[in-house]
């Protein structure tokens, strides 16, 4: 899988869908704050695995905890990170199964995207992206040619 790349200083503007899937659909978008982190690393686990769970960790390490959920009324729905596994990058992410199609993926993806230019970055690394087009039609990211060997390349795995 290889990196993706996005300029942060034109991101699109994702008030509007995350004010209409409010409206229709009662789900809002924020930041996860401390006391949440054994529920949205519980959650993380059971829906995407270890490995996640422990990038999630690093989020809420993090002052502020750089992790966006969304949510409905107690029930998580989706969770985007940034600055997990290395400075500037984005992920993991991961929307509930049942859930995806809505726009919430990329809402997060947007917001977590604009958290990273409030550091003061101007581009944004994306890693070891599955779905390409999404993040090219989203966010106009592009591939990094000769990203396939990435910073995952020596991830220490279950036997």
């Amino acid at each position: 899988m290889k990196d993706m790349l996005v300029r942060l200083l034109n991101l699109p503007d994702c008030s509007e869908e995350a004010h209409k899937l409010l409206k229709k659909e009662n789900i809002h978008f924020r930041k996860a704050i401390a006391p949440e982190k054994h529920l949205v690393c519980t959650w993380v686990l059971e829906q995407f695995g270890e490995y996640w769970k422990s990038e999630v960790e690093v989020a809420f390490s993090r002052q502020p905890v750089s992790c966006w959920i969304a949510q409905r009324e107690n029930e998580i729905l989706g969770f985007a990170c940034y600055e997990s596994t290395a400075r500037n990058f984005f992920g993991p992410t991961g929307t509930l199964e049942s859930e995806r199609g809505k726009g919430i993926g990329k809402i997060l993806l947007i917001k977590s995207l604009m958290s990273l230019r409030e550091m003061g970055y101007a581009y944004a690394i994306i890693g070891g992206v599955g779905p390409a087009e999404f993040y090219t039609k989203a966010v106009g990211a592009k591939l990094i040619e000769g990203s396939e060997i990435s910073l995952y390349q020596h991830l220490l795995r279950k036997s």
